[in-house]
């Protein structure tokens, strides 16, 4: 059964705690957790710590428990934790496809959690951060077949596992692997410039305007990185030619990366985080994390400053700086962006009561609600009350105003246009028969007068 099954049914049995040992002797690795499907209703019921332990640990263990020796055991990051230098070096392995499943949208929200803390700690200069992208080959018996035509790039050295979720998805494994090529470009360049936080802007960004299923292309992740300011020219240039039959210096080194030495053990699954060289076994949860990277520093004090500035509610001031490539208004002095605890978002205001509505990246519009009776304009219903609309355009933007009217005027007004409308009928039918049958008649009487 699933290593969870396992520490819920400790759990149940009254164990304040589970270590689990391997059951041979191998670098630890991240376990697996069951799909979504299979762990409803007990993953989240697991509340008692659990731990991987390596056979020789658990050996050690259970010989000394057997000699009725007394074990005190101590669950704490800075233990396992290197501290080389000052600095905590971190890697978070990942996957560009956002849309696989339930284990891509628990990594989403980990990013989006966990973002304007990855920003604070690396512009304050107490981390370092890399991300990384898992990556296959496909053999070369195999290279002209059609699963790796659509699941590689550069014949087959570079794949991704087309999961085939969604039938008609409008995309394949390929995609997936330039997608991973664009990101790890995009930190590249980024880092370069002194901006390697601009990485989770992007990965958030990419998320929300370019859909895998509807929305993904190129044009549209090219948007994305402009809007961060970040020269696209540079990105295109590190990803290269995907169907040249020669190797990616990029896809390559992560290729090499995978592979673990020591104790650091081998990336196999994702997503997967390392901590000074070490892999982490907790929680994929905003908090956990944190605790995780500031036990890793060599003083206790940088960990105090680490938690503290953090964990509080501080902005990442991410919005001075190309306005966070949100939607602006320079002329009304309006944006978008929003700096939070949790990075900044780009979201349409509201100002003076007015709700800006848009994607808050490219546009945002305003709409004005009157209560205020005003000459009726064009009649519209909503949710059973009467309005009259009328649309203007300010030399600023586009505005739309709704005015509440009165339904009494409007049966007032409809008695109105109806007698006028009666009234011009009925003249018309008068002038009609003058022409047709009195005026005829006239005329008829008027000759026999002129013969008399």
């Amino acid at each position: 059964c699933f290593f969870a099954l396992k520490a819920l049914n400790a759990q149940q049995a009254g164990a304040a705690a589970i270590l689990i040992a391997d059951d041979c002797n191998e670098p630890l690795i991240t376990l697996n957790t069951p799909e979504e499907t299979l762990a409803t209703g007990y993953v989240q019921d697991i509340a008692i710590p659990s731990a991987l332990i390596t056979k020789s640990l658990g050996d050690r263990i259970k010989e000394a428990l057997n000699n009725w020796e007394h074990v005190d055991i101590n669950l704490h990051w800075r233990e396992p934790l290197l501290r080389p230098d000052e600095l905590v070096e971190y890697e978070f392995w990942t996957n560009g496809d956002n849309e696989c499943g339930p284990t891509c949208d628990s990594q989403l929200e980990f990013i989006n959690n966990f973002k304007g803390a990855a920003q604070i700690l690396e512009q304050k200069g107490y981390t370092r951060f890399t991300p990384h992208y898992m990556t296959w080959y496909c053999p070369a018996s195999f290279i002209l077949a059609e699963q790796c035509k659509t699941q590689c790039i550069n014949h087959g050295r570079y794949c991704a596992p087309d999961l085939r979720r969604y039938p008609n998805r409008g995309y394949d494994g390929k995609d997936i692997v330039i997608q991973n090529l664009r990101q790890a470009c995009l930190f590249k360049v980024a880092k370069e410039s002194g901006k390697p936080w601009l990485w989770w802007d992007y990965v958030t960004d990419f998320a929300i305007r370019c859909k895998w299923i509807d929305k993904y292309t190129k044009e549209c992740a090219d948007k994305v990185i402009r809007s961060l300011g970040i020269d696209v020219t540079k990105i295109d240039d590190c990803i290269g030619d995907t169907e040249a039959d020669a190797q990616n210096p990029i896809l390559e080194a992560e290729q090499k990366a995978q592979i673990g030495e020591g104790n650091r053990g081998d990336v196999t699954l994702l997503p997967t985080l390392m901590i000074n060289n070490r892999q982490y076994r907790g929680k994929l949860e905003k908090g956990a994390v944190l605790k995780a990277i500031c036990a890793g520093f060599q003083d206790a004090t940088e960990q105090a400053i680490c938690l503290s500035e953090v964990l509080t509610d501080i902005e990442t001031n991410r919005c001075s700086e190309n306005n966070g490539g949100c939607w602006e208004d320079n002329i009304a002095n309006i944006t978008a962006c929003r700096d939070t605890s949790r990075g900044r978002v780009c979201e349409c205001p509201v100002v003076n009561g007015v709700k800006y509505d848009g994607d808050g990246y490219t546009h945002c519009e305003s709409k004005h609600v009157y209560l205020t009776r005003k000459k009726p304009g064009l009649q519209t219903r909503d949710s059973g009350y009467t309005y009259c609309e009328s649309k203007y355009i300010s030399l600023v933007r586009k505005k739309l105003s709704l005015q509440r009217c009165n339904p009494s005027e409007i049966v007032v007004w409809a008695i109105i246009l109806g007698l006028v409308v009666a009234g011009a009928a009925g003249y018309a039918y008068y002038k009609y028969k003058i022409l047709t049958t009195w005026i005829p008649r006239f005329a008829q009487y008027s000759a026999l007068n002129n013969k008399a």
